[in-house]
């Protein structure tokens, strides 16, 4: 379980972490735990993956489950921009869907969280019988991020910091 750091001849350092977790509540508290120490190890700001991992990996562990597999955490930090979370599950017939719950529905948000809290998100096949639920989160703050987070809902005008 310890974290990888690789280099290849084109690219920059990436730092890696993977771990298979039992399909259970507990295995997807435990994902969110470790997704939180190894950022931090890393100097990376947690909360955003750690909400992120909390979601997918209890779809893993509700929708996901098969008894006797395991589901997948793979986390890689691309050149300390771009953050890399995907879970992998063995049920690949059962693909994720976003809904809008009942408003008195005890669940059913998860991946409503996912799409509000990374910059991107989606599902690849395969191999049978796996599906992997990936998101990124951008770690590095881009000019037109900043107008968009820094935007006056009430007056609908940009707000600029002063400087």
């Amino acid at each position: 379980m310890n974290p990888h750091i690789t280099r290849t001849e084109h690219s920059a350092p990436v730092r890696q972490f993977t771990v298979l977790l039992s399909p259970t509540r507990r295995g997807a508290r435990l994902a969110r735990l470790l997704t939180a120490a190894h950022l931090g190890d890393w100097g990376i700001a947690y909360e955003r993956a750690a909400h992120v991992v909390a979601e997918l990996a209890i779809n893993a562990a509700v929708h996901g489950r098969v008894p006797g597999r395991d589901f997948r955490l793979n986390i890689t930090v691309h050149r300390d921009e771009l953050l890399r979370i995907e879970v992998t599950d063995t049920r690949a017939e059962q693909l994720p869907v976003v809904s809008t719950p009942d408003q008195h529905a005890e669940n059913g948000r998860g991946l409503l969280i996912v799409e509000a809290l990374a910059d991107h998100w989606g599902i690849d096949l395969g191999p049978v019988p796996r599906k992997t639920v990936w998101a990124e989160i951008d770690l590095v703050p881009h000019p037109l991020h900043r107008v968009a987070e820094s935007h006056d809902p009430v007056n609908h005008v940009p707000a600029f910091p002063d400087v």
